[in-house]
């Protein structure tokens, strides 16, 4: 297969050049240009290794880097480095959106730009380094790109949804219930509405791209109803 030249440019910024480059030009392939055929044409499959090989490569990193550090902290400090955001983070600061290979209708409606897109097409990336070269190569992809928001992060806040909780049971009250109420959009860019419930308390509704962040952005909003959001990181 010859090897265009925006896939050069994008090795080079990754710190690796494929063996064979149709699984890279397969990871920047979204499942919008699928056309009817097989899963194996898009980056769906190699998604799915590329978030094992981003988690353990992450975990390996941290608990090298942090001997002392509790488990809930390392816990923090992983999902901030694994969670969707971070990974469209770093697509974005590589340039991944202007090679993704989208349907014409998806590039037009600002899939270049969208997180999960992103997020997507960047773990299918280390899915496809890792069946390329194995896991010492795609460890080193992480380590390369992932390092600035690593350093960036130095003391890492408790997400919303655990600092609802502790909050809760500081307070005497039930434990947060969480309940996805709506589930909009196309089946490769969804958008969920989450609803958190505590006891004697008003629900609190949030939103994002999966449940994860809209129950993330719930918890965030009963705690900033409550007057304790101003205490919390970034979630």
């Amino acid at each position: 297969m010859l090897r265009p030249r925006k896939f050069k440019e994008l090795e080079t910024k990754l710190g690796y050049r494929f063996k064979d480059p149709a699984l890279l030009e397969r990871a920047l392939t979204h499942a919008s240009v699928r056309g009817g055929k097989v899963a194996r044409f898009d980056n769906e499959r190699l998604e799915f290794i590329g978030d094992r090989v981003l988690g353990l490569a992450i975990a390996e990193a941290l608990n090298g880097q942090y001997p002392d550090a509790s488990e809930g902290e390392l816990a923090r400090r992983y999902n901030r480095l694994v969670r969707g955001e971070a990974c469209a983070k770093v697509a974005r600061t590589i340039g991944l959106g202007d090679h993704l290979i989208l349907s014409e209708s998806e590039a037009d409606s600002g899939g270049r730009n969208k997180t999960t897109i992103l997020a997507d097409a960047a773990e299918a990336l280390l899915g496809a380094v890792f069946i390329d070269g194995g896991f010492e190569k795609a460890r080193g992809v992480v380590h390369r790109l992932w390092r600035e928001q690593s350093e960036l992060v130095p003391e890492v806040a408790v997400d919303a949804k655990s600092a609802l909780q502790e909050w809760a049971q500081g307070q005497g009250l039930a434990l947060p219930r969480y309940t996805v109420v709506a589930r909009n959009g196309p089946d490769h860019a969804p958008r969920f509405t989450a609803e958190v419930l505590i006891a004697g308390k008003a629900p609190a509704q949030g939103e994002g791209a999966s449940k994860r962040i809209a129950e993330q952005a719930a918890a965030s909003a009963l705690l900033t109803r409550e007057g304790v959001g101003a205490h919390i990181g970034d979630v």
